[in-house]
């Protein structure tokens, strides 16, 4: 059974961490091969499987040492039915893959929670096309009904919410929220942007939020912003506006580079945790809601720690 569907708690104004960029961890800290970045398929074998328990079980030891919550995001970013099938997996796999994620997670939580770390299930979703580069877009009435056969996975699953993940362009996001409006699962939305702050589709940030609000009566529980760095989209947040109060998590970059050279890299590039944790204290100053924190690609549990620390002290004034 699902524990949260009806009260999140990260819509209080305490800390929730979240992981980092599991797939970039994977493949260049650990040797993985992830075909199409599908970390999902390692469901599908004993030692995938603990490969992601691990993973997962690192970033939950930072919030028990913490005590901040934290959002268990399934590795299932890519488990939707277009990429599933390049992966050889017919409807009823992809559906079964679905859940066991899920469940790894349900099973996460009833060894870790506790009354400190309340953990949070999430379904992640992610775009039917690259994550970088919206060369076919939907209409919102194509995006529900595409995302629908994954959404249904995770409502038959203990999933407290969904959480679609580096969203290019609107009319996906409308579709996604839509869905999963339909079938009684609050949804984030987190959209990406390029190094000038704009979505790939050339949208601004404000743009994206105010016209899925529009769409869907506000229907997001809230907005994320992911794979991008904090030098992206600053400028952007410094223009101000009411809008900013929807956007209560971000999972960024540990690296400054674009989307196209990040896609042609061959090395991982892990930044300066601790300058990344220090720039979120800055984003924290525009984003009066900001309570959800994890990183993207190139990140790992010990940029997600900088994070946690630069903004603890604002935990802490906060719980007083």
């Amino acid at each position: 059974m699902s524990k949260y569907r009806n009260n999140l708690p990260q819509l209080s104004d305490n800390l929730f961490l979240t992981d980092s960029g599991l797939e970039t961890t994977l493949i260049f800290h650990e040797g993985w091969e992830l075909p199409y970045f599908a970390a999902f398929d390692l469901l599908n074998n004993e030692e995938g499987y603990f490969a992601l328990r691990e993973y997962y079980v690192r970033h939950v030891a930072l919030a028990t040492r913490y005590n901040t919550g934290f959002i268990l995001e399934s590795a299932t970013w890519r488990a939707n039915p277009d990429w599933a099938v390049q992966m050889g997996h017919d409807a009823q796999s992809l559906d079964n893959l679905n859940r066991a994620a899920i469940d790894m997670l349900r099973d996460i939580r009833n060894e870790f929670e506790t009354a400190d770390t309340p953990m949070v299930i999430s379904g992640c979703v992610g775009p039917r096309g690259d994550g970088y580069n919206p060369e076919t877009m939907m209409a919102a009435v194509e995006a529900q009904s595409y995302h629908s056969q994954q959404i249904e996975s995770f409502r038959k699953s203990d999933a407290d919410m969904i959480s679609a993940i580096t969203m290019t362009y609107p009319e996906e996001a409308i579709g996604v929220t839509r869905a999963s409006l339909s079938a009684g699962l609050p949804v984030a939305i987190s959209f990406t942007v390029e190094t000038d702050g704009r979505l790939p589709s050339g949208h601004t940030l404000r743009e994206a939020i105010e016209m899925t609000d529009a769409a869907t009566g506000n229907g997001p529980a809230y907005y994320m912003i992911n794979c991008a760095h904090p030098t992206h989209f600053e400028d952007v947040l410094k223009e101000g506006g009411a809008w900013l109060e929807r956007i209560r998590g971000l999972r960024t970059n540990a690296s400054c580079k674009s989307h196209a050279e990040l896609d042609e890299a061959t090395e991982l590039d892990a930044g300066n945790p601790r300058e990344l944790g220090e720039q979120h204290l800055t984003l924290k100053r525009y984003l009066p809601n900001l309570t959800v924190v994890g990183g993207c690609c190139g990140t790992d549990h010990s940029h997600v720690e900088e994070i946690c620390k630069a903004l603890e002290p604002v935990n802490n004034d906060l719980l007083v």
